[in-house]
């Protein structure tokens, strides 16, 4: 699944659906990572809960819970994420075969902390994305204990994406991000290394965080790299969109076009999957770059991608006005409060 697909698909904006849905299906995570967004005090909102206080759920509620939501906002592409969205693999292995069935493109994005259970990655439409934050020195630490070790042999039988955040330190250390993308682009289970960049929330002073000048070497390095990693997925055109991304969330076509819910499947992640207040000017996720990138694209003339993305909102606020339905969209309020046919899950 890649924003061209979810470009294409103006079917879904103009019906008033939304192209993309993540949602975090549990609280629980083995892991205590440094500069974890999803476990952010403003994650959900300046003096709201946070992700660890939210009510989460398993079994059967959990199954019928993502596919209300599946239902409900009909995506061309779901994320499942955490918390350790492993913690629910007997879940998700009812979830995935009916994504898939229902040619729903399907993200899980892991830790690497818990075995991939077989099969998953032979589903059609299905991706399983391993989060590897740098050379063993550091990931090890960060992100103990999904470890190195533990990864390799958690996803010896299967075939995984892996996606790396870069933080300040990574661009800093000379040899180091040919070190990682020498050591990813080898292994056999990999298909893909995707590489986002550390997006901090507004204020926020942190060593992960880039300096503008971390960020120029970056572009510049990714520049020189050209066919020595046949697996990363980079461009000059979304290395263009990293040096100059969207200034606010009013100009992010992922967070226009993309709904996102926490563990409770009720309350909503807003603006975008980081929550809280994300420094935009600083922002490196892949998908939002992606996203920035495409929307450029002259179509034709001087008409560019974003203004057809932008006509269509248009259209689809207005289909649901006309049939009194609200889609999730960012036109649309979010349902924060009210009632839940889930049993929630008390501990």
């Amino acid at each position: 699944m890649t924003p061209f697909n979810v470009l294409q698909s103006w079917g879904k904006v103009l019906s008033g659906n939304i192209p993309m849905l993540s949602i975090e299906i549990t609280r629980e995570c083995p892991l205590h990572c440094p500069g974890c967004y999803a476990y952010g005090d403003s994650h959900l909102g300046e003096g709201g809960p946070n992700l660890r206080s939210v009510a989460d759920y398993r079994g059967d509620d959990l199954v019928s819970g993502i596919l209300r939501l599946v239902e409900q906002h009909r995506p061309l592409q779901v994320s499942l994420v955490g918390g350790e969205p492993l913690m629910r693999h007997r879940e998700l292995s009812r979830v995935l075969p009916e994504l898939s069935n229902r040619g729903i493109y399907t993200l899980i994005v892991t830790s690497g902390v818990i075995p991939i259970p077989q099969g998953w990655t032979n589903l059609p439409r299905v991706t399983v994305a391993i989060s590897v934050d740098g050379n063993p020195e550091d990931h090890d630490v960060r992100r103990k204990p999904a470890t190195y070790d533990r990864i390799l042999r958690n996803i010896s039988a299967s075939r995984v994406n892996v996606h790396w955040t870069v933080v300040r330190n990574n661009v800093e250390q000379p040899g180091y991000l040919d070190r990682y993308l020498q050591f990813w682009n080898a292994r056999a289970e990999v298909n893909r290394i995707w590489v986002s960049v550390y997006t901090p929330q507004a204020g926020e002073q942190s060593a992960e965080r880039l300096t503008a000048e971390n960020r120029r070497a970056l572009y510049d390095y990714f520049r020189s790299t050209g066919n020595r990693y046949p697996k990363l997925t980079m461009h000059k055109g979304l290395l263009d969109a990293f040096i100059a991304p969207p200034q606010n969330p009013a100009g992010c076509l992922f967070s226009k076009l993309s709904v996102n819910y926490t563990a409770d499947l009720r309350t909503r992640v807003e603006p975008c999957v980081f929550g809280g207040s994300p420094d935009c000017a600083e922002c490196g996720c892949s998908m939002s770059m992606g996203m920035h990138w495409l929307g450029q694209i002259k179509i034709a003339g001087g008409i560019r991608a974003h203004h057809l993305i932008e006509h269509s909102l248009a259209i689809g606020r207005t289909v649901n006005q006309i049939r009194g339905a609200g889609s999730g969209l960012r036109w649309d309020v979010p349902p924060q409060s009210g009632s839940n046919d889930l049993v929630q899950i008390e501990r």
